[in-house]
């Protein structure tokens, strides 16, 4: 195979405490299920590259990428909020941190492979991924990247009909992964741990010079540049600083770097929360220290808008319930903290790096919602006003179960065509949205109130935000099963159709309005758990 990728030593510099070297385990006769043009673009792959067979064994695990050496990495982590000590990439191996072989790109991207064989860390696993699981990855993966969530990604499904024991036999495959970087706060947490804090600095050094060298700025250029510490410290212009600046004289790079990842945290979890989507395993082991969406299992986007949602059939305790994941993830977070707390050295100084996640996840929260809104004037508007809105149609939506995706697409719509003379309020194209709705009464008592809120924004400007942010379609679990379904008779037309729209989900795409339609009644059977 000629040479696709220069590749950096990257994570693999760290050294043989931080890994296993190991090469995938072969599949028998494997097949393309999903590819994403996208992804092998940003790779730099052409086309026929990606339809070559050399690359389909490649990343199937048969064959190697020429000038790779795989590995698996150690971690440890707390699941289900308890601690479960080391972990590791179980069914997940790591070719290593490529880059173009044309030169055209200085930035690395790993390329992992999840389903690829054991490893030291399999503990009673087989290393294997299935076909439905990695469909879902796949495609999980690319939706959110579609509605700009910061997200690992998905190259490609390739397929075996190897057999691979679940619930029930089924068959194998492997999604190939690609993200700038996979480390885990559980990386962290396993050094930490294990009382290897050199070990754990050389991490931390590593973190920071590659991903946050902001971390590196000098006190002052900290204090000048960060909006949420300003907002923390209560820093103004006018300010007398000298004793901020004596508190952040304590505040090494390793409690910057714990303040950025809550910050990129609190934006991604704000950003799901909007979207409608549940993690469903929101592990320590499971949290990016990019601040990614990493690991696609039990996962969901949200049908009706349940609160209180549990996707996870697995999470019997309803510890990651969508109206808790923010609070999860500040908790992972403190344990990432604590596993940080040699490096940082005192207690109250990690908590105040802490404490920048409370303050940017309402911030990006509300910003979005707003968007949601087609609140245009956010920085002149009363943010009291704007808050209670934003309760109000939420409150309502859980009321009367109405469905997320469809609501905000439906009102999107509606302010896209309502007439100009006309209060939104009044306007014949929000039938369809009232239509929604059983408490109509509450209902048109909060578009009065959002009516009076936007009266003097233009509904161009309106519209054209909400259509681009209230996407038409999500991968919804029976949109998904439907084209599991189909994959498992060798159709991967359905995978396909799936992967067009929801790279691009707030286009109209005429030819597939049934997908962006309400669930059929047997989609609310669909159990989805930690072995998916």
């Amino acid at each position: 195979m000629n040479t696709l990728f220069a590749w950096h030593p990257g994570f693999a510099a760290l050294g043989p405490d931080f890994y296993t070297r190991l090469n995938p385990e072969p599949l028998p006769d494997p097949y393309w299920v999903g590819r994403s043009a996208r992804v092998a673009s940003q790779l730099g792959l052409a086309a026929e590259q990606m339809d070559s067979a050399q690359l389909l064994e490649a990343l199937t695990g048969n064959t190697l990428l020429p000038g790779s050496q795989p590995l698996a990495s150690v971690y440890s982590g707390h699941q289900f909020g308890q601690w479960a000590g080391q972990l590791g990439d179980g069914r997940a191996i790591l070719l290593g941190e490529a880059v173009q072989a044309d030169g055209k790109s200085e930035s690395g991207m790993e390329i992992q492979l999840k389903g690829a064989g054991r490893t030291p860390y399999s503990r009673m696993g087989d290393g294997r991924a299935v076909l439905r699981s990695s469909i879902r990855e796949f495609l999980g993966s690319e939706a959110m990247a579609g509605l700009g969530v910061p997200t690992s990604r998905a190259l490609c499904v390739t397929g075996s009909d190897a057999r691979v024991r679940r619930e029930e036999i089924e068959t194998a495959a492997v999604v190939t992964r690609v993200a700038p970087s996979f480390i885990r706060f559980g990386h962290f947490e396993h050094f930490s741990y294990n009382e290897k804090h050199d070990e754990l600095r050389q991490l931390a050094d590593y973190v920071i010079q590659r991903y946050y060298p902001e971390c590196l700025q000098s006190d002052w250029q900290i204090v000048q540049s960060s909006i949420t510490s300003s907002a923390i410290l209560n820093i103004t212009k006018n300010d007398e600083i000298s004793a901020q600046q004596a508190l952040w004289a304590s505040w090494n790079p390793y409690a910057r770097l714990l303040q950025r990842v809550s910050e990129k945290t609190a934006a991604m979890v704000a950003q799901w929360q909007s979207v409608g989507f549940c993690h469903g395993v929101m592990n320590t082991d499971n949290m990016s220290i990019l601040g990614l969406t990493i690991d696609y299992g039990p996962f969901q986007f949200m049908d009706t808008y349940v609160p209180g949602h549990i996707c996870n059939h697995s999470d019997t305790g309803g510890r990651y319930a969508f109206n808790k994941q923010p609070n999860i993830a500040y908790w992972n977070l403190y344990a990432l903290g604590q596993a940080l707390l040699p490096l940082i050295g005192e207690q109250e100084v990690a908590v105040a790096a802490l404490e920048s996640y409370k303050v940017a996840f309402p911030a990006e929260f509300e910003a979005r919602m707003r968007r949601k809104l087609g609140i245009t004037d956010e920085q002149d508007g009363d943010p009291k006003t704007d808050r209670s809105l934003i309760e109000n149609i939420l409150k309502l939506l859980a009321q009367d179960r109405v469905d997320y995706t469809i609501f905000w697409r439906q009102l999107s719509r509606s302010v896209a065509d309502s007439p100009a003379h006309l209060p939104l309020a009044q306007s014949p194209s929000l039938s369809g949205v009232r239509d929604l709705f059983i408490d109509r009464t509450k209902f048109d008592l909060f578009m009065t109130q959002y009516s009076e809120r936007v009266m003097h924004l233009t509904r161009e400007q309106m519209a054209e935000w909400m259509l681009n942010i209230n996407p038409k379609y999500v991968l919804r679990n029976h949109l998904g099963e439907e084209a599991i379904q189909k994959a498992k008779l060798k159709d991967f037309s359905g995978v396909a159709d799936l992967l067009k729209i929801l790279e691009t989900p707030f286009d109209e795409h005429p030819e597939h309005e049934a997908k962006a339609g309400f669930p059929p009644d047997w989609a609310a059977g669909i159990e989805i758990s930690c072995s998916s």
